[in-house]
């Protein structure tokens, strides 16, 4: 897990990986939605609608979405879920900042309230939510273990976490193309279109050093989880992880 939580998305050894993380999103938040569906082919979409079609079977009425970014998750879990209440939280201002405008757009601020926190010291009493999710997130964290056990501690008992997170395909010849595509095509287009080829850098780096598949379920229970399970996606490109506190 230290290989994890040492790649940052600048050589800035003066600020930490959380200092990075937002300074990053905060300058790609107005490319974010539209490269996301450029760069997975749409695929992303489909990722979320699954992941929470997994987490409707116990049908949570109080969500937290970690992470939540432009609250693509939180609109999924809304739509489909139909919860009383849907809390995102995510570091950065401007993804935030695009999100509610979506949110607003489609009717569901009755539904959806974003704010700005820090996942690793969450402001929320223990056991506050019936389920909490995160998609794309944890693996920005600065310490890991610590924004795992915080989504327990807020997590009520019997309440249900599911992270959609990146994997890496294990399968030839996916696993050499979605490495080529990650270092190489990636951050080309992410230089032309939001002028920082660092995050898409980043983003194929943080994939590489992220444990997955066993080696996360393993985190998760030390985080204080149980009845993990993982569920591989697109061949492994994406896989959706469950967990019971």
């Amino acid at each position: 897990m230290a290989q994890h939580d040492k790649v940052t998305p600048y050589e800035d050894q003066s600020t930490t990986k959380k200092g990075q993380v937002t300074k990053m999103f905060d300058g790609i938040a107005p490319y974010y939605d539209l490269l996301n569906r450029a760069l997975s082919l749409g695929i992303d979409t489909i990722w979320r609608t699954k992941a929470i079609k997994l987490l409707k079977k116990n049908n949570p009425q109080n969500i937290l979405d970690i992470a939540t970014g432009t609250a693509d998750l939180a609109i999924e879990a809304a739509q489909v879920i139909k919860p009383k209440s849907i809390v995102g939280m995510d570091i950065s201002k401007e993804m935030l900042r695009v999100g509610d405008k979506k949110i607003i757009k489609k009717k569901l601020d009755h539904i959806i309230s974003l704010e700005q926190g820090d996942s690793e010291d969450l402001r929320y009493k223990s056991e506050s939510f019936d389920a909490v999710m995160a998609a794309f997130g944890v693996r920005n964290f600065e310490n890991l273990g610590n924004g795992l056990a915080e989504m327990n501690r807020v997590l009520k008992k019997g309440g249900e976490c599911m992270i959609l997170e990146f994997s890496k395909p294990k399968a030839f010849p996916l696993k050499q193309l979605f490495n080529i595509y990650f270092k190489n095509i990636l951050p080309v287009i992410g230089k032309l279109k939001s002028k920082d080829p660092k995050a898409y850098k980043y983003l194929y780096e943080s994939v590489q050093a992220f444990p997955d598949y066993e080696s996360f379920a393993s985190i998760l229970k030390t985080a204080g989880f149980t009845e993990v399970t993982w569920k591989p996606l697109s061949f492994g490109i994406c896989t959706i992880y469950l967990a019971k506190k």
